[in-house]
């Protein structure tokens, strides 16, 4: 089996519009929660969320094109084109226009895409023509701009990468997942690159009200950890990884960020949106026996951390199953800054956690305020800290019980 590298990173989010406005946010420990404003917030009983601002899509795409695209395919295009820049891939590119990628190299290829809602925007609006407006029809590219796998498509089109191509949705695991995958495929040789990552744009007013009626979202901010935590703050945004053969990414002379050696799986059977700590446990373990790594090797944990009461409690108890009593094991939520993307979490996520073995640097847990006996965990609250590290999980913990995480080394 093939070492596989990340030689490329891409990112948006509320926290900034690429990976170095991202990552300055996360070292500060600048929280992205505000009030939102792409859905008017009197009409709901939380007001605030993490929201990508300021993006003008006309900035990234030519005005028909904007109109075949949800906000989620735009998060994602953006993303990838940043993964593939920052991938040094431009001697593959035959224009700048097209940006379409080497034929030999395309077809060896994979795109592999994590969304939870696909493009929630473009539903809800045609439900409001239809039921609210009672106009009798809906736009006709309600299908292409709505299906979940639009962001992989339009990747795909957009690059001309002909080998596979397809989307994972697992709730809050999507991205994991599909990096997990897109991981094993490289390993394995059934790909020689692969495009892999998560995007969401969850924000519509149809979406808002079905969180709202689950009661898990606090009514001021994320909270990980703090005992005085009142639920999770949605937030939006993409994240994609460009990953190839370790020894290929050295032979052209990429740079390589980290890379991932171990990817675990698991699913609870227990129930729909409880989270179990037996289960979490089980796929750290998986992430550390594919990796073949020790438990006692692993010097952070980027959290799944949404701040709810239950799971940031249940995650606790499962990292002292896997780990012993880890109250020295740094553990931080960097959801209480670019809040709970839901299928782009893990990608947002994974970004983080490589930059921060690159870096040697953790990001905090922002708006930490109590501790919690029940979360008895280094969660780096509120300042991050200088740390060399050598490996690093992220972990993606989804409602339905479907558990997924990675493990990350630092590159040598």
């Amino acid at each position: 089996m093939r070492r596989v590298a990340v030689t490329g990173m891409g990112m948006i989010c509320a926290l900034g519009n690429d990976v170095s406005e991202c990552w300055s946010a996360l070292r500060d420990g600048r929280s992205a929660i505000q009030r939102m404003e792409l859905v008017d917030a009197s009409l709901l009983r939380f007001q605030n969320a993490a929201e990508v601002r300021g993006f003008l899509p006309t900035q990234h795409f030519a005005e028909d094109k904007c109109v075949q695209l949800d906000r989620f395919t735009q998060f994602a295009l953006v993303a990838a084109r940043e993964a593939i820049r920052d991938a040094g891939l431009g001697d593959a590119l035959t224009g700048v226009s097209t940006r379409r990628l080497d034929p030999a190299l395309a077809e060896q290829t994979a795109i592999i895409t994590g969304s939870c809602t696909g493009g929630q925007t473009s539903e809800d609006q045609q439900f409001v023509e239809l039921y609210g407006k009672k106009s009798g029809r809906v736009h006709p590219l309600t299908i292409p701009r709505t299906m979940a796998n639009a962001a992989a498509s339009h990747i795909s089109m957009e690059f001309g990468i002909t080998g596979p191509a397809f989307t994972i949705s697992t709730a809050c695991s999507s991205a994991n997942h599909a990096i997990g995958e897109a991981f094993c495929m490289v390993r394995d040789g059934r790909a020689e690159m692969a495009i892999a990552g998560g995007s969401e744009a969850p924000f519509s007013l149809g979406m808002l009200k079905a969180w709202e009626a689950m009661r898990v979202v606090a009514p001021d901010t994320c909270r990980p950890f703090s005992k005085d935590r009142q639920g999770m703050i949605l937030g939006e945004g993409a994240a994609m990884l460009a990953l190839e053969p370790l020894e290929a990414a050295k032979a052209r002379g990429a740079k390589v960020h980290g890379e991932i050696v171990g990817f675990g799986m698991s699913s609870d059977a227990f129930h729909l949106t409880r989270p179990s700590a037996e289960g979490a446990a089980r796929a750290m373990r998986a992430a550390l026996e594919d990796a073949g790594i020790d438990p006692a090797a692993i010097g952070y944990i980027n959290a799944h951390g949404t701040g709810t009461p239950q799971n940031d409690a249940t995650e606790s108890e499962a990292t002292h199953q896997v780990f012993g009593r880890a109250g020295h094991l740094a553990v931080s939520s960097t959801k209480s800054m670019h809040g709970h993307a839901l299928g782009a979490a893990g990608a947002l996520e994974a970004v983080a956690t490589l930059l921060a073995l690159r870096e040697g640097f953790l990001p905090p847990t922002a708006n930490y305020n109590t501790p919690d006996p029940q979360c008895d965990l280094d969660v780096v609250p509120n300042h991050g800290r200088s740390v060399p590290l050598e490996y690093a999980l992220s972990n993606s913990f989804a409602f339905g019980g479907l558990n997924a995480v990675l493990a990350f080394r630092r590159s040598s």
